[in-house]
């Protein structure tokens, strides 16, 4: 079967929209949106693929963490 290959100027003008809207939205409401892809993301992945990512996102916590203590 045959892919179709996408427009590239449809991709171009499809990405300024999504950032022109991104722009007006508030944090509140992005973090919102970022919460919904990652639930859909996580329903597609294999517990130990979920394990490695809560394990990535734990250790990016707490560098975090470390960077606002010593300052």
């Amino acid at each position: 079967m045959k892919t179709k290959k996408k427009n590239p100027n449809a991709v171009a003008l499809g990405s300024r929209g999504g950032k022109a809207r991104a722009k007006r939205l508030s944090t509140d409401e992005l973090s919102a949106i970022g919460k919904k892809g990652a639930k859909a993301r996580l329903k597609s992945v294999g517990s130990s693929q979920r394990q490695e990512i809560a394990r990535n996102a734990a250790k990016a916590r707490w560098a975090k963490a470390r960077k606002v203590e010593e300052q």
